[in-house]
This record gives C-alpha cells, structure tokens and sequence, in this order.
C-alpha cells in the first residue's frame, strides 16, 4: 500500500513544494478531513472509485478526484461515460485498484490503468488544499495549481448527469 512517505518522495522528486500534515485524529475516510483540519470543504479533496457498467455490456474501474463539499454523484459519473450505471467499488477493489486504502485515497500515484476524472469546480487559484495520503493520521497540503499540473486526469464538469452521455471511452477492466 502506498503511503505519505511514497508520495512526499514523489514530491521531492519533482520539486514540488508540499506539506505533510500530522492529524490529531485518525480518518476513516477524506471527507473527514475538513473537520479534522479546520478547513473549509472546497479547500479538501477526495477521490472516489467507481464501477462502471458500459453500454457495451464491458466493466470498467474509474477514479474521481472532487472536492469534499461536492462529490461526484453516480449518475453524473455515469451519463459523463456514456455507461449505463456507475456504483461506489466496494473496499477491495478500491484497494487492488488504487494500491491505497480505501475512502483514503489520495490521487498521485495512482496506476496509469486507472483512468481519472478531476471535477472542474477544483480551481488553480483556490490556494492551498489537502487530500489524504492513504494513512489515517497524515494528510497532504499542496498549492492546488501545482496538484493539478501533476494530476494525469482529465478535467470534467460533474455537476450534471448527461443523458446522452459523451463520446469519452473507458479501458475495459481486465
């Protein structure tokens, strides 16, 4: 399992300026991370896996990154791929899936086969934010502009389902 230390040697890496916060309560989940951190739910990220059942009858898995104030509703993930349905994975596959543990997901170092989405309400100029690191007592603080120059997803609007869906394939899950 991946955790603060991978990704802050990732950081280092990459020169990036980050933080890792020491909490003074263990998470079960990032949307706990607000309260935890006394910081406003825009400013904290999560992200959500998804199964998705595509139109052509193939199974996919994907990854949602979207601030705790706004998570990503089933139906917007679905109508977004075009799928016929999108649940939460269940913890195992979170897991397999992500090499995180589940509900503490962070969204750096994720596997290139798991595609990602980046809700769009996330915005360069909104400063810092914080995102779990897979650990239950640390979490990251990185400015959000260098957080989604680093992130490998693809920047979608989440905030409505689309009926038609789009035209936006997903790799079928092995």
């Amino acid at each position: 399992m991946k955790d603060a230390l991978a990704i802050h040697r990732w950081l280092l890496a990459h020169q990036v300026h980050h933080e890792i916060v020491r909490l003074p309560r263990p998470l079960a989940r990032a949307e706990e991370l607000p309260q935890a951190l006394s910081a406003a739910p825009g400013r904290c990220l999560m992200v959500t896996v998804f199964e998705v059942a595509t139109r052509v009858g193939g199974e996919a898995v994907v990854a949602v990154a979207s601030p705790v104030s706004a998570g990503p509703r089933p139906g917007a993930v679905a109508g977004l791929l075009g799928a016929r349905r999108a649940v939460p994975a269940p913890a195992h596959v979170v897991n397999s899936a992500t090499d995180y543990a589940h509900g503490l997901v962070c969204p750096l170092l994720l596997p290139e086969s798991l595609p990602l989405l980046v809700d769009d309400r996330l915005s360069a100029s909104a400063g810092p934010i914080f995102t779990a690191t897979g650990e239950r007592r640390t979490a990251l603080r990185i400015r959000a502009l260098d957080l989604l120059t680093l992130l490998p997803g693809k920047m979608v609007d989440l905030r409505l389902a689309r009926p038609g869906g789009s035209r936006a394939a997903v790799a079928r899950r092995h």
